[in-house]
């Protein structure tokens, strides 16, 4: 969207502080804010490296610039790498127990 000579842009900033739990935030900045004014808005430190910043869920550098509408991401980074978890729920259940083919027709071939 094209922002008008002097208007605001509305921004969120959704930040995961705590597992399970998200606080959001609703701003109004100049035109030419970047994603760290946006944080430093609600009160969120940068500097913190424990957390990593996006915006509609794509990692983007502090300085990147803000366009109206856009939600800023503040979110903890994963423990695991949800690929890794998947393949060790598989082993852990067994090929028989779980996945696609886990329960098939008596008697049909092995992947049907």
């Amino acid at each position: 969207m094209a922002d008008a000579v002097g208007a605001v842009l509305r921004i969120t900033v959704a930040a995961g502080l705590v597992p399970g739990g998200v606080r959001e935030w609703t701003l109004q900045l100049p035109p030419g804010a970047t994603v760290a004014d946006a944080l430093r808005a609600c009160g969120l430190e940068m500097g913190d490296s424990r957390f990593a910043c996006g915006i509609w869920g794509r990692a983007v550098p502090a300085d990147e610039a803000l366009r109206d509408g856009d939600r800023v991401e503040w979110c903890r980074p994963l423990r695991v790498d949800p690929k890794l978890a998947r393949r060790q729920r598989f082993a852990s259940q067994g090929a028989r127990a779980a996945g696609l083919f886990s329960k098939r027709r008596p008697g049909a071939k092995a992947g049907y």
